[in-house]
């Protein structure tokens, strides 16, 4: 017996793909379920967590409907993903407020933090918000140093801190039947898979959307968002070395290293998600899982509003509209950490950690796990 129907349906046909094995050489989920004959839920969650749901193997299937066995593998292990996003969230008591009203809540957050704060410039000093700053500590005269890095430090540890714990129960539960045997070789391999989105690819031709034409757009802009994070994380890391080893706190001149970084992980960031976002509209709908439309646009539109308001900070930063785009990029960065652990996010953390697994898997094979191993059939268990 599984948890939800979600994982009962995901058993049926993948049992059926288990006899077919026609589309082994499409991605590394068919290869992954060829090594075990019976699934736990957590098997499941850690193959969907493996797809990448770029629809070939619908396309490719001779049993997905209108035929009786009406196999869809890509939208099955889309719900099943959506709901192990849940399952394994820490604090788990946060994960349904995000994804019955995703979209709504980050949106609100952000607009609340952006309100609060530009209530906190205008008591201090009622005409600061609309003036031009042009003093040598920036925007910090409207929000001091300290006070900033005590606020975004605490929720960025946290959201930290929920996705290692959401990790670590993905982990034991999909390791708690069929346990692999870890190796540097094999996590490199999958870093690697993951960081060029090797699967992404339809087994050569690209992802499928509603015209049916496959394309091979989505690991564009998968890269884009990816790699365009990661640059204005360098630069947020780059700005604390300079302010906190050589003493040179911000802001900086745009050709000092933190603003290169982040202006170059902005424009990307904003190319990237904006595709993702025009992407998710073309999309074959026989692919998608509906219900987690609202968590996912939430997550790719706080992204592109990071990087819109912060681009915008950057060059307006010196004008009268400094106070109110420092007020809204900070109130959607806040709204970005506080919904990571619960969204669209975590799937590259598990994705990676799937990766991982499949690697090991095919290094060393799957071993059961033996009474001094622990023995969680589910992600209630797992977390004891």
């Amino acid at each position: 017996m599984h948890a939800t129907d979600a994982l009962t349906e995901a058993d049926r046909q993948i049992t059926i793909c288990n006899a077919c094995r026609y589309c082994e050489g499409l991605c590394a989920v068919f290869p992954a379920l060829e090594m075990n004959r019976h699934f736990a839920d957590g098997d499941l969650n850690y193959l969907a967590n493996l797809c990448h749901n770029c629809g070939a193997c619908y396309h490719d299937c001779q049993f997905s409907p209108p035929h009786e066995f009406a196999l869809n593998i890509p939208k099955i292990l889309a719900e099943v993903r959506k709901d192990s996003y849940g399952q394994y969230a820490w604090p788990r008591a946060l994960a349904p407020v995000f994804a019955r009203n995703g979209l709504l809540i980050a949106c609100l957050l952000a607009l609340s933090v952006a309100l609060f704060l530009i209530g906190m410039i205008s008591l201090g000093d009622p005409g600061a918000l609309w003036t031009a700053h042009t003093a040598p500590e920036g925007f910090y005269a409207l929000m001091p140093h300290t006070a900033m890095v005590w606020i975004f430090g605490s929720v960025f540890l946290f959201a930290m801190l929920a996705l290692a714990m959401g990790v670590r129960h993905f982990w034991r539960d999909t390791n708690a039947v069929n346990v692999v045997d870890a190796d540097a070789p094999s996590v490199w391999q999958a870093l690697k898979d993951a960081g060029s989105l090797r699967y992404l690819d339809g087994g050569g031709v690209g992802c499928f959307n509603e015209d049916d034409e496959p394309d091979d757009n989505r690991r564009l802009w998968h890269h884009l968002t990816f790699y365009g994070f990661l640059l204005c994380f360098a630069a947020t890391s780059m700005g604390t070395v300079y302010h906190y080893a050589f003493g040179w706190p911000a802001p900086y001149a745009w050709w000092d290293l933190p603003p290169l970084l982040g202006i170059a992980g902005g424009l990307m960031l904003t190319a990237g998600t904006w595709g993702l976002l025009k992407a998710k509209r073309q999309r074959l709908s026989a692919l998608r899982d509906e219900r987690m439309t609202g968590m996912d646009v939430a997550f790719i539109l706080m992204l592109l509003l990071t990087a819109v308001t912060g681009l915008l900070l950057r060059f307006l930063g010196e004008t009268p509209l400094m106070g109110l785009l420092l007020a809204v990029h900070l109130g959607v960065v806040l709204a970005l950490f506080l919904s990571m652990p619960y969204g669209k996010f975590v799937h590259g953390i598990y994705r990676t950690a799937a990766l991982c697994r499949y690697a090991m898997a095919r290094r060393h094979g799957l071993r059961k796990a033996s009474k001094a191993e622990p023995k969680a059939t589910d992600a209630a268990a797992a977390r004891g």
